[in-house]
Formats: C-alpha cells, structure tokens, sequence
C-alpha cells in the first residue's frame, strides 16, 4: 500500500494506491502531523512519497521517515524513470515533474505534451523516448480573474460561468470571455505549433479546472485530474523496485 502526498500552492491531495490501482483520494486544505498520523492508522501504507511546492513541516517529514519502511521526498536527487534535460532541476516544480511522469507511464513511446490548468497552466514536452525537454508557464484562471481585479482600480472580481460569450456585452462578461477564451486560444495554440513538429502528439491536461476546458478545446485530449498522484506512485514504486 503507497501513501502519496502532493502538496500544491492552495491544498493538499492524498492518494491511496495499492498495485499500481488508486483506491482512495482525498484533499485538505490543512495538512499537518494529526492529519498525517490519521492517514497511517487508517490504510496502514508502507511506502510513501511526498512532493511540496510551497514546503512542509520537518516535523511531519520525520514522522513519515521514522514510521514507513520506504518514504521518498521529492526532490531533483531522486532517481526517475525519465530522463531529463531541463536546464536547473532543482527549480523544476515537482508537480511539473511527476505529470510529465504519469503521462510517460500511461503513454511510453510517445511524443506527449501535459497540460495542468491549476493555480498556474503549465505545458511539459516529453519525447517518445523519455526526454523530459521542459515546459512553460502562465498563470491559472483564478490567478487572472485576481490579477485584473487586485492590479486595477475599477474591475470587479469574477468567476468563471460554465456558459461564456465570445464577445463581453457587460465589464463582467467581457472579463470572463476574455480570461477563459484567452487560455483557450493560448492551450489550442501550443498544441497546434507541437503538433507540427510531433505529429502524433499526445495531449493529457490535468488540475483543478481540467475538465472546465478538456470540452472547451478543439483538440482532442486525455483529461486525467489524478495524473500528478499517478506520477507520484511511479517514482515511488520505480525507487522501491530498483
């Protein structure tokens, strides 16, 4: 049994996985030692492996050490089942790092490109042979919807509507149309100028709002929400098997 810890800018998601399968999934917006403790009498894991972009408690990190057998932390030290060539790894994101993984495992042998539209969109290229080449990044949906209201004077704060105009005919909708046809164009976009150079491109998105665009796009898709807990369990089985 495998606990898989991934803590992200705004929660933390728990996943449960027992031979290669996701049993349980669970989000807090609090995750402590309580909470940790918890977890370990409930589904009594013995690997474990955590990954955090905002950083965590030592106290939490020596529990899990002291309490399972195997226990990774996540970190440009860890030896991965892809290769990669990424300029400064010890910057690279660790949920960048683990979906660019979980897609390789689902797709070995093929060209893939990973979308996680979360606090931030990310993009990461990975090649047919397990090249990692890198990625960008742009802020999330949420992230702009509060740029345009906290950075002017005037502009309301707004959420997305599962219906949205091409065109605003009102300062609410205009912003909504322009934010989400925005990342839209900006998603479609990049598949577009990959697929020229990959013609047989894979396309996974992942995050929160995944499946807000996964209908949204003209191209065709993977939509896994659980691809960076997937990502996780394999580091985690990849080290415990070799």
């Amino acid at each position: 049994m495998n606990l898989i810890i991934e803590q992200g800018n705004t929660s933390t998601k728990v996943g449960i996985y027992n031979k290669g399968q996701l049993e349980v999934s669970l989000t807090y917006n609090v995750f402590d030692l309580s909470v940790v403790t918890s977890l370990l009498e409930t589904y009594s894991p013995t690997n474990g492996i955590l990954s955090t972009v905002t950083g965590i408690s030592d106290d939490v990190i020596l529990f899990l050490k002291e309490k399972l057998p195997a226990f990774i932390l996540l970190n440009e030290h860890v030896s991965l089942p892809i290769t990669i060539g990424y300029e400064t790894p010890e910057t690279l994101g660790k949920d960048r790092l683990a979906a660019a993984v979980g897609a390789n495992y689902l797709q070995p042998g093929k060209d893939i490109l990973v979308i996680d539209a979360g606090t931030a969109i990310t993009y990461e290229v990975i090649e047919a042979s397990g090249l990692y080449l890198g990625g960008n990044i742009s802020p999330g949906m949420t992230t702009r919807f509060r740029a345009l209201h906290e950075f002017t004077k005037k502009l309301p704060l707004v959420n997305e509507k599962e219906e949205v105009p091409l065109i605003g005919v009102n300062t609410r909708s205009a912003i909504q149309a322009g934010v989400v046809h925005g990342i839209i164009f900006e998603m479609d976009g990049y598949i577009d100028k990959l697929k020229a150079k990959y013609p047989d491109l894979l396309v996974f998105l992942t995050g929160g709002h995944s499946f807000y665009f996964e209908r949204r796009l003209k191209n065709c898709i993977f939509a896994d929400i659980n691809l960076v807990l997937m990502g996780l369990n394999r580091i985690l089985e990849y080290n415990v098997e070799n």
